[in-house]
């Protein structure tokens, strides 16, 4: 356990390097477009500027706790930094799309690190008593990290270059690198480590990992694209998925020195719950961070850099309650009672937002449901978190902050596949359902047709002309209106997902006071 200046250095460190590895989840979206232009890219090739970086950081996140062991922590931290640094360098000096794409790649394997190998870092750095408050800061990195991402890109793509998304890291990550090297030391248990020979090691488990993992994060990130399984490209690696999840399942709870070891769930039934439930809050973390964005600028016709100013207050009361929380737990109120009053506020949440969506909305229309968001985000990591790691100690640390981690990502994944899915989908349904209401013998249609006629005519439209776009001004709003109905359904599905949960917190075990689950003792 470290104290005093070096504590707080450690939390430092670990707290940019966990920002640096989520902002980049999010940062690249609000400049798709212009590297398309820059680069000549197609849409479809752009979104593997996306895609890689995932599928790179869910393959790396799960390995963490062995790599950390078999290399020594600080070196595979101080590996992991210096990797993400030079890629994102490497990135910003990219000249045509797939030179980005190979760089994105390398990025998120350095960045997949970051998140597990910090969390446990902050497990040996704290006390005990003080685990809360060390994964409260943890958490601060978590929650603002994919928010501020569109904010951070969106100001940097109006006022600079696409570039430039990657050369910030640069210095954050060099001084993390500096800070690394100085003050971060490998606990005893890892010193003091026999390190796997080569032949030892799960050759195995670590190609079925890559294997179903990748395979599942591409299915993910591109069936959207790919139009899903009518795609034989889609259909391809999604059977390539399921051989390599199950064969990875099978392998890694039956070999003697797994390179993630899953029976870790099977010891404890807080961990097992506690990476259900960080896959329901990756879900409905990156799902609403990527619906609201496309809405405000499809529909409202804001910028980026707006839309990710609106989105800043809500992170940053999630940041700021962290730390309360976390003295909330310390102070002995369980997180059995915390999470159903988290989902319960992320659903009130889900719904106010579905009232609120309409085409004059302004900022000043989302500020209050984003701040509830933001505050029941801060009351379900945290607890889940304690929750799920509480009493794990040694490489069982590792290993389940490295689940947990990969377990958060894969969610997220799935919420942004299946609300942009949903979406595509529900604006031709809903569209069908309201055409019914625009006729042209419905006298209030001919009257709405008039008007825009009369007003293109007014600005020199000759009659056809001012016909053609009136009949084009009724199907936007038509579109507008069955965007709005599309939107809401998906903020009250987010929602119910959440409510859905809430019986699943009756079951957590209550640790008895002064009781410790010792993992270890179940090898």
């Amino acid at each position: 356990m470290e104290t005093g200046f070096t504590k707080w250095i450690i939390v430092i460190t670990v707290v940019m390097c966990c920002l640096l590895e989520l902002i980049d989840t999010s940062i690249v979206n609000v400049a798709l477009t212009q590297m398309m232009g820059n680069l000549s890219a197609t849409q479809q090739e752009v979104t593997w500027v996306v895609a890689s970086y995932g599928i790179a950081n869910v393959i790396v996140i799960p390995m963490t706790g062995f790599l950390a062991e078999q290399f020594g922590r600080k070196n595979y931290y101080l590996f992991s930094v210096v990797l993400f640094t030079l890629a994102s360098m490497a990135c910003g000096q990219s000249t045509n799309i797939w030179e980005l794409v190979a760089f994105r790649f390398i990025q998120g394997v350095g960045g997949g690190a970051l998140m597990a190998t910090s969390q446990a870092i902050l497990i040996d750095t704290f006390p005990p008593k003080q685990l809360a408050l060390g994964q409260a800061l943890f958490g601060m990195g978590v929650i603002i990290g994919p928010t501020i991402g569109p904010t951070l890109g969106g100001y940097i793509v109006d006022n600079y270059d696409w570039p430039w998304i990657f050369y910030v890291n640069v210095p954050v990550g060099v001084l993390a690198s500096i800070f690394t090297m100085l003050f971060i030391r490998d606990p005893e248990r890892i010193k003091n480590a026999v390190r796997r020979p080569l032949g030892q090691i799960d050759w195995a488990g670590i190609f079925l990992l890559i294997l179903g993992v990748g395979s599942l994060q591409l299915v993910l990130e591109q069936g959207e694209t790919e139009d899903w399984f009518e795609s034989a490209y889609i259909l391809f690696f999604t059977t390539l998925a399921v051989v390599g999840l199950v064969g990875f399942i099978v392998r890694e709870l039956t070999a003697k020195d797994p390179i993630v070891d899953l029976r870790v769930l099977t010891r404890s039934r807080n961990l097992s719950i506690g990476a259900f439930l960080s896959f329901v809050l990756g879900f409905g973390l990156f799902a609403s961070v990527f619906v609201f964005p496309i809405f405000c600028q499809r529909i409202l016709g804001f910028t980026a850099a707006q839309t990710g100013f609106i989105l800043l207050p809500s992170a940053l009361l999630s940041g700021m309650m962290m730390p309360i929380v976390g003295k909330m737990i310390q102070a002995g109120v369980p997180q059995k009672f915390m999470l159903p009053v988290g989902f319960g506020i992320f659903f009130i949440f889900s719904y106010w937002m579905s009232t609120q969506l309409s085409p004059t909305a302004g900022e000043h229309d989302f500020f209050w449901p984003l701040m509830l968001r933001g505050f029941g985000l801060a009351l379900l990591f945290l607890p889940i978190t304690t929750m799920s790691l509480s009493g794990i100690s040694g490489k069982d640390a590792g290993q389940a902050a490295g689940l947990t981690g990969m377990i958060r990502q894969l969610g997220g994944s799935f919420g942004v596949a299946l609300v942009g899915t949903y979406l595509e989908r529900s604006l031709a349904k809903n569209r069908v359902a309201l055409l019914p209401n625009i006729s042209l013998y419905d006298p209030e249609t001919q009257q709405r047709l008039q008007a825009f006629t009369a007003n293109f005519m007014s600005k020199g439209a000759s009659f056809v002309q001012a016909q053609q776009q009136a009949y084009a001004a009724l199907e936007g709003t038509l579109m507008k209106q069955v965007s709005i109905i599309t939107y809401g359904q998906i903020f009250l599905m987010i929602g119910t997902f959440f409510l859905i949960c809430v019986p699943l917190v009756l079951i957590i075990k209550r640790p008895k006071p002064g009781e410790k689950v010792d993992l270890n003792a179940a090898h």
